[in-house]
């Protein structure tokens, strides 16, 4: 049994609580909070743009922590899931690993790409796992894009767009802190930066053009250059939208033998094929978000039970696809391109 003791009870430790209570061979068996209301199980403002509405948690039989040295002092938790806010990722995530736990620390792996770099060489060091919650190659429809560019099944990839559209968050003041969260061209961007680099690889440069607020990339429209020969991949992200259309991500991708084609606002994931057939494929999840975090965890601790870290939570990809919003945010500010090393 993997016990899992969970950093940080906002809205993503919330989600995170209700997702492990599917979990296969682990259990959540601590939280840590400096919030005494909600260590007693009051979790009514830990709203956010998805999942159930939040109220009481019963948290019997779970250990409570207000002092993360408390909880990393405890030799029955295995496995550190961390889910404060971005600029507390670093610190908290090398603390763990220098105190021998294996880390899950939700993207994005830190604010800036020398903080990422200090995490990945903590891992390595400690001989333990860092892995990093992006969990968007989890969700169905993603899922199966993925499994298509990466088994080849239909061809090599040629094009894709992908789109990460929001309003301007009002549900928490963090979520719109750049000094925080690094603002949308990280926070909101680094979901698509780290599908890109799973299923395209890290490009040789970035040209980037959008909105800037506040010295924060608040909309880019990217286009990664692969060299020739490489596949001719874009994406545009950011909070530009009104709040009539809250949230809209998907993709069209071409391969050499099929087409995919999806908008999570309104076009379902549909496979067109070489033969002329337009099908709709079934997708496990039905719809569920909590699903696709219960699968990410899940692989999470499987990853620690075998001892081998599960590709789709790299620490070095997580790592790459903040170096790729740095340097897009620097293509927006500087109007060339570049080159991303």
């Amino acid at each position: 049994m993997i016990r899992i003791g969970i950093v940080g009870l906002g809205f993503m430790g919330r989600i995170h609580f209700l997702a492990a209570q599917r979990l296969k061979g682990a259990k959540i068996a601590a939280v840590c909070s400096r919030d005494a209301a909600k260590l007693a199980g009051d979790w009514r403002n830990t709203r956010g743009n998805f999942g159930p509405e939040p109220g009481h948690v019963d948290l019997t039989g779970i250990k409570k922590y207000e002092a993360v040295a408390d909880l990393l002092a405890d030799p029955e938790i295995d496995l550190i899931d961390i889910c404060t806010v971005t600029d507390q990722h670093a610190p908290l995530a090398i603390q763990a690993l220098k105190a021998g736990k294996h880390v899950l620390v939700e993207k994005a792996i830190a604010l800036s790409p020398a903080d990422a770099d200090a995490m990945v060489a903590a891992a390595r060091t400690a001989g333990k796992m860092l892995m990093v919650a992006h969990v968007l190659p989890f969700f169905p429809e993603f899922r199966f894009a993925a499994d298509a560019i990466r088994s080849g099944k239909y061809g090599k990839l040629v094009a894709a767009h992908f789109k990460r559209i929001i309003a301007k968050p009002d549900w928490s003041a963090d979520i719109g802190d750049a000094a925080k969260t690094g603002g949308p061209a990280v926070d909101l961007h680094i979901h698509d930066t780290h599908f890109i680099g799973l299923v395209c690889g890290v490009p040789k440069q970035v040209f980037a053009v959008g909105n800037v607020e506040n010295d924060a990339v608040s909309y880019l429209t990217t286009s990664y250059l692969y060299g020739l020969g490489g596949p001719a991949v874009t994406c545009s992200s950011g909070a530009v939208s009104m709040t009539g259309r809250p949230f809209a991500h998907g993709y069209e991708i071409y391969l050499e033998k099929a087409s995919l084609v999806y908008d999570s606002g309104g076009v379902p994931l549909t496979l067109l094929t070489a033969d002329g057939k337009s099908t709709q494929p079934e997708l496990p999840g039905g719809g569920d978000p909590l699903s696709a975090f219960a699968d990410e965890i899940q692989t999470a601790v499987d990853g620690v039970a075998s001892g081998k870290e599960p590709d789709l939570l790299s620490g070095q990809l997580a790592r790459d696809a903040l170096v790729l919003c740095h340097r897009e945010c620097e293509s927006v500010k500087t109007g060339k391109a570049v080159t991303v090393g």
